[in-house]
């Protein structure tokens, strides 16, 4: 194909598992499909069983990839998660397929 999918789920949530406090942020999927396209209903509860899930955020994006390509199988794809400040320290953290080799960006 020729063209690149982005969603944006604005309202994401999980709980961080050292503190119990919920996690805030944006997930943002970029993928170019191959055969198959993301069903959007199914993506927003896969979105939501998050909320009362015990990981760091970091985990959760990857996992998030690792779940879309499983699905998908897509020629490329990324996710990225922009979580909300805590403590002052704000993390983006992105995860990509295929995966980036090392010294790249």
């Amino acid at each position: 194909p020729d063209y690149e999918i982005k969603i944006e789920f604005s309202e994401f949530t999980s709980v961080c598992p050292k503190t119990g406090l919920p996690d805030f942020g944006i997930i943002v999927i970029r993928y170019v499909p191959k055969e198959r396209c993301l069903e959007l209903k199914s993506l927003k509860m896969y979105m939501l069983a998050y909320r009362n899930l015990g990981i760091f955020y970091e985990n959760a994006v990857n996992r998030i990839l690792d779940d879309i390509v499983k699905v998908s199988k897509p020629v490329r794809a990324a996710v990225s998660g922009e979580f909300n400040p805590r403590g002052g320290i704000k993390s983006v953290v992105e995860a990509h397929y295929p995966r980036l080799k090392k010294g790249s960006k």
